[in-house]
């Protein structure tokens, strides 16, 4: 069955509230893993920016297709978005690639490389508002899974020109995990296209090489995070005259305050000031109220919409459960004697936790205990975490820890079970849930319409205080395990998900 999973959604633009102008003395958080002590280094993707870098050896952090096995497909249910636009005359949904006149070059790598055999629901309704003329700008938001990644890939690869060997397309992602992640994609559906690409990340390296050392950028489309892609521009080697479409993945932390808001706009003001009609596409599955309405105010007035109300975002395919537990100790134990006892056996886990120090306790607790599991988290060097996405991805391991680093946008379809050892919380308020990387993180399951089921570990009346609001936030009511000790319980729960 090919890659084609449309989640159940209805489209909806709500009225954003004004956000409040932040202190000019705060420090701005990092969202992919909190530091327990004072900081040490960045734990975003720009801990390397001051470095020049050598060029990134994607082939040899590709994935290997034969471990790519999950048995538990299934074909999700039809959704009804409807597509917000300027016009009256609304696009016309693609229910085939070739409605949407690509390349013989593009469909070959769609239907051969990407063993695709027809768009799914996001895709069938964005990506005629990114292929046709006059190219509009969009926002787009849909669920974890749904094919958002090939909507952008898509619409970069058919802009670009083969014969202009120059920069036409550029995407910015928050990490060089998922920086990596897109351009493996871009580059296996744009195989027999002869487009040329490239990824602009820091590189630990100590044979790195100075950006006024290096050739001006010629690739076609460049993939990256923003501080390298800033970089790059401000060096002159990145030349952004010819640029015809930007992508945003992750839009909504790209222009969050807490994210990296003042370097995503400075990349899109400086493009526009140089190529006026260049086309921008944001995607994301989330967007709070706040960044909607301020990425509404910076695109082009003419532009269209994707929007799915907050309370349709939760993913049917996965299921959900909370575990009340005593203490620390007994969800080391949930996860050996509970999860684990029959999930190594059924795909690949991701336990999220909040800190650097969490990670690395619950690492040695179960290593001690036998289970060869790895650990990700902003603190480890570039090398070592394209390392440890590799084996992850490749199958070698089973469990990964992660702070939430890989919370967004990590596609591995293996993936069937996500454990909340830690509820995510606002940096700047423990009390309250940050229900958008909660929806990321429990996206990581089920991916594509595949079955998943995610486990909450709660630990005290603040945890439970956690979760409530969570549920409240979404509209929906999670299952509870009713005994953390009962075997019986957890079985229970994985039948239900589909899982045993």
């Amino acid at each position: 069955m090919a890659d084609t999973a449309t989640p159940t959604s209805t489209a909806a633009a709500e009225v954003p509230q004004p956000q409040e102008a932040k202190k000019a003395t705060e420090a701005p958080k990092r969202w992919a893993d909190v530091e327990d002590d004072p900081p040490e280094e960045s734990s975003a993707s720009l801990a390397s920016e001051e470095k020049g870098a050598p060029e990134l050896d994607v082939e040899n952090l590709a994935i290997d297709e034969n471990k790519k096995i999950n048995k538990f497909l299934d074909e999700p249910e039809d959704s009804n978005i409807k597509a917000v636009t300027p016009w009256d005359t609304p696009y016309t949904s693609a229910s085939t690639f070739e409605e949407l006149k690509l390349s013989p070059e593009l469909l070959k790598g769609l239907y051969v490389e990407m063993k695709f055999e027809k768009p799914s629901k996001i895709q069938a309704i964005s990506l005629p508002m990114i292929l046709t003329p006059p190219y509009m700008d969009l926002i787009a938001q849909a669920h974890n899974g749904s094919g958002k990644t090939t909507c952008f890939t898509l619409g970069m690869l058919s802009r670009v020109d083969p014969n202009l060997k120059a920069p036409q397309a550029l995407c910015i992602c928050p990490t060089r995990e998922l920086a990596i992640q897109n351009l493996e994609v871009l580059r296996k559906m744009g195989k027999h296209t002869g487009i040329t690409s490239e990824c602009a990340i820091p590189m630990d390296s100590s044979n790195y090489l100075p950006i006024n050392k290096r050739p001006p950028i010629t690739a076609q489309v460049v993939i990256g995070t923003p501080g390298t892609i800033k970089k790059w521009m401000s060096a002159k080697k990145l030349g952004v005259s010819c640029v015809k479409i930007l992508v945003f993945d992750e839009a909504d932390h790209m222009l969050a305050e807490d994210g990296f808001k003042d370097d995503s706009l400075r990349i899109m003001r400086d493009i526009e000031r140089i190529s006026s009609n260049c086309q921008v596409l944001l995607f994301s599955a989330t967007f709070s109220e706040t960044v909607k309405n301020f990425v509404s105010r910076i695109v082009k007035r003419d532009h269209n919409q994707l929007f799915v109300k907050k309370e349709e975002l939760s993913l049917e395919s996965v299921k959900q459960y909370k575990v009340n537990v005593p203490d620390e100790l007994s969800k080391v134990t949930v996860i050996k004697e509970r999860i684990f006892e029959f999930g190594e056996r059924l795909g690949q886990t991701i336990i999220f936790v909040r800190t650097r120090n969490s990670a690395s306790m619950l690492h040695k607790s179960l290593v001690d205990l036998g289970y060869d599991v790895t650990t990700i988290q902003g603190a480890l060097k570039q090398d070592d975490r394209d390392k440890i996405v590799k084996e992850f991805k490749d199958g070698l391991t089973q469990v990964l820890i992660s702070t939430d680093l890989l919370a967004r946008g990590f596609d591995q379809q293996q993936v069937n079970l996500v454990i909340n050892y830690d509820l995510p919380v606002k940096h700047d308020n423990r009390t309250e849930p940050d229900c958008e990387v909660y929806l990321h993180r429990i996206g990581r399951a089920g991916r594509f319409g595949r079955k998943g089921a995610v486990f909450n570990l709660l630990c005290g009346d603040m945890d439970r205080m956690i979760m409530s609001k969570i549920e409240n936030h979404f509209g929906t009511k999670i299952a509870e395990v009713a005994d953390w000790r009962n075997e019986e319980d957890f079985k229970a729960a994985l039948r239900s998900a589909g899982l045993l």
